[in-house]
């Protein structure tokens, strides 16, 4: 590829095709900047975010590690690495990433969120619960945080608190798919089956993604019991 213009110029151009989803262009475009400002700690970290979108969370993992040796004190190297680490499963290895940002930035939501993720996978719904009730305290507008707070306390066996913390939640995002699915799940665990049938109306039509038990648990993450729950609503549902 010919480059023309600055350093600065062709790092926005990359950055622009990034936000954009033009991610096969974007890689080319960050291979360039790269080329010509190796040292650039943010150049690499961006690189690897669309590495990771392109489906090579190795590559994504090898450019994050780049940038952080470039630039040690970035806590977004940090957060995108622990992202491509998950994706891999490599749970304490992210978990070591949230955990760097949090010591130095408890009130950083994403790490907050990411590490209930992570402790969710590890079995470990009391931490997990915590962690996602931290993230919605700092960003209280983080309706995905509050929705897991309240699946952890649904697997924690603590149904009220569950079905009371879903239900502010959709009063509030009466649109919000994962509550009215979490709703869903809770109300038929609780034997109200004519109220499960409206939520989940509401819930399917909203987001189909919820009848695919391997993308709730593998990609939405949700605890076993409830996806449990809903599969069983789901196998009466015409």
């Amino acid at each position: 590829m010919l480059w023309f213009g600055s350093i600065a110029q062709q790092f926005d151009l990359a950055l622009q095709a990034s936000k954009e989803g033009r991610f096969d262009q974007a890689l080319e475009l960050w291979d360039g900047v790269i080329k010509n400002a190796p040292n650039d700690g943010a150049a690499w970290s961006n690189r690897g975010n669309v590495r990771l979108a392109l489906g090579d969370p190795e590559g994504a993992i090898a450019d994050q590690t780049e940038s952080l040796k470039l630039a040690p004190d970035i806590g977004d190297a940090h957060l995108n690495r622990g992202t491509a680490e998950e994706f891999l499963g490599r749970w304490q290895a992210a978990s070591s990433d949230y955990e760097w940002i949090l010591e130095r930035d408890p009130a950083n939501a994403a790490a907050n969120y990411n590490l209930g993720n992570v402790e969710g996978s590890l079995d470990d719904w009391v931490s997990a619960r915590q962690s996602f009730l931290l993230a919605a305290e700092v960003k209280p507008g983080m309706a995905m945080a509050r929705s897991s707070a309240a699946l952890a306390a649904f697997q924690l066996g603590n149904l009220s608190q569950a079905e009371l913390e879903l239900r502010n939640l959709i009063r509030r995002y009466p649109l919000f798919a994962d509550a009215r699915a979490a709703l869903t799940a809770l109300l038929w665990e609780e034997g109200k089956a004519g109220e499960a049938e409206s939520n989940w109306a509401a819930a399917s039509g909203l987001d189909s993604r919820y009848r695919d038990r391997s993308w709730l648990l593998q990609v939405r993450r949700w605890p076993p019991q409830p996806v449990a729950a809903l599969e069983c609503f789901l196998q009466l549902d015409p």
